[in-house]
């Protein structure tokens, strides 16, 4: 028996190319709706990267603030040592070059000074002290029996303040200048901890007082500011 197609081969063919322009039409969405997801993924990727890039510059933008206000109170600090190097003497027999040369003199590796005060204040002489010298002394130093001036005594205080990598160098310069000839009392106010880019050091005060016996002879003021010369 033979079987007779009556559909003619033209809708045939207009209907399997149908289903073939479905298929390339279906195909091209999902292509592009891929290429549309991974665009996005990127476009976010790309947010991510741009703010975590922004945050890294701000953290270095800060960075390099700090840095610089650190630079920048070495370089007051040096200013200060220069202009206090050409200031007039104290009037006592030891003048502030000397003062400056020896505190520098006596710094540590890593430790650096950044200011510097110097302050007098008058003596009080107890009433037992001054009621204790005898008639025969004071008849000595005063013939006249006239009520003569007495000599007034000035003790000179520091403060010092500098930074330090951590406290044992802090100890080191502490040590070293209650060895010194000129300081005496050298105590330790305050000590704090700070950080520039994981990098930790210590700011440091300290109090002093000078001595008040302490002759130095114009050798010993020489090896002192040449000491400090070649220090600096």
């Amino acid at each position: 028996m033979v079987n007779i197609d009556f559909v003619p081969n033209d809708y045939i063919q207009e209907r399997e190319s149908s289903k073939a322009n479905f298929l390339c039409l279906v195909l091209f969405a999902a292509l592009m709706g891929a290429i549309g997801v991974t665009f996005s993924i990127i476009k976010m990727k790309q947010k991510v990267v741009r703010s975590e890039l922004a945050a890294v510059n701000a953290r270095m933008t800060q960075a390099a603030q700090q840095i610089s206000q650190l630079d920048e109170l070495k370089t007051k600090g040096k200013a200060m040592m220069k202009t206090m190097v050409l200031t007039a003497e104290l009037l006592e027999p030891i003048p502030k070059s000397v003062i400056l040369a020896c505190l520098t003199n006596n710094l540590p590796g890593g430790v650096s000074l950044l200011e510097l005060e110097l302050t007098q204040e008058e003596r009080k002489v107890s009433k037992a002290a001054s009621s204790g010298t005898s008639q025969y002394s004071k008849a000595a130093t005063n013939p006249t029996g006239a009520g003569a001036p007495t000599a007034k005594i000035f003790d000179t205080f520091l403060k010092i303040g500098g930074i330090a990598p951590s406290d044992i160098e802090v100890a080191a310069y502490i040590a070293s200048l209650s060895r010194s000839i000129l300081l005496d009392n050298v105590a330790l106010v305050e000590s704090k901890e700070h950080t520039i880019e994981e990098t930790k050091f210590r700011q440091f005060k300290l109090e002093a007082t000078l001595k008040q016996e302490v002759q130095l002879s114009s050798d010993d003021l020489l090896r002192i500011r040449e000491q400090h010369d070649g220090t600096s």
